[in-house]
């Protein structure tokens, strides 16, 4: 049976003009920049359309911009084209869009929640005390392997399984700088240091969830229109009284996205379509399967071209 997935970009898909093709073309896109910067008390809308770039990069500000763009693109789909998928997920904070797209989560608190939740997880280790590295070819076998043997350096573990020979780790500097050091005897063929702000979803970023405990608090949950996978497990949340639970360990938790996938394609998706700035997700599942559609939206010219191949008049 053929199913549709949306799936949902994370941090580092981020660059100013994102959004922007939608909101001057659509008058439910303005109103989705325009509710978030009411909800924030904030010029979302210019931080995404004019920069500057370092604001844009600052946590706290990338994430509610993220949010915002790819829910924007997402209620374009929805409402002006009749588009709708069977299952959904989401890198990261990606996630969040997942849960605003199956309407567990409203909007509004949604981008309050990342908000915060970017703030505490910038603010979670002092700058220059954490790292994260790209690992290219190896299997997850030798990067647990890679990851036990350095771990009397410090804190060391893998963050984001995403896809087949990519995997990236995160933890203190001495063990990060020495595992990037030592990875070719782990049968990786290259680490490359990633210039980020801290370890996310290590266990340095366990101060950072606390806190986002206390927000998540704060929302409802609702009954989804469409099953959603989470990160922690890469399943399908099977109850949505543990969905704040896996959210607030999703921050030190390894992020499945590779399982993630594997668990749509079982479930029957052939078709998935990334909706929000980048296409790094699309070049993901496309190493996971290339026997997959796999689309991308993020502007109003990869729109058409995906309306083409879903034969779609735009």
């Amino acid at each position: 049976m053929n199913k549709t997935a949306f799936i949902f970009p994370g941090q580092g898909a981020q660059y100013v003009g994102m959004g922007k093709d939608f909101y001057d073309n659509f008058q439910i896109a303005r109103e989705t920049f325009e509710t978030a910067s009411e909800v924030l008390n904030l010029d979302l809308k210019k931080m995404c359309f004019e920069g500057p770039e370092n604001q844009l990069m600052l946590t706290e500000n990338t994430q509610p911009a993220i949010l915002t763009v790819s829910t924007a693109i997402l209620n374009v789909l929805k409402k002006e084209f009749d588009l709708s998928c069977d299952l959904t997920a989401g890198l990261s904070l990606g996630e969040y869009t997942a849960l605003v797209n199956s309407e567990i989560i409203s909007f509004e608190e949604a981008v309050k929640v990342v908000k915060n939740r970017g703030k505490f997880m910038q603010n979670a280790v002092p700058e220059g005390k954490g790292k994260m590295a790209a690992l290219i070819g190896g299997n997850r076998i030798d990067v647990e392997r890679l990851c036990y043997d350095h771990k009397q350096y410090g804190i060391i573990q893998p963050a984001n399984f995403n896809c087949p020979g990519q995997i990236v780790i995160g933890g203190e500097v001495a063990p990060i700088e020495k595992a990037v050091k030592n990875a070719s005897d782990y049968n990786i063929k290259r680490a490359i240091e990633l210039p980020v702000s801290a370890p996310f979803h290590t266990e340095m970023l366990k101060p950072a969830a606390e806190k986002l405990s206390k927000e998540l608090e704060k929302i409802t949950v609702r009954t989804g229109l469409y099953p959603v996978i989470s990160n922690v497990t890469g399943e399908v949340y099977d109850d949505n009284s543990n969905i704040k639970d896996y959210l607030v360990k999703q921050v030190y938790s390894s992020v499945l996205w590779e399982d993630s996938i594997n668990a749509m394609i079982s479930q029957g998706v052939d078709t998935f379509i990334e909706i929000g700035p980048g296409k790094s997700l699309s070049g993901f599942v496309k190493k996971i399967n290339r026997n997959l559609n796999i689309l991308n939206v993020q502007d109003l010219k990869s729109l058409n071209k995906s309306f083409v191949k879903l034969g779609v008049a735009s």
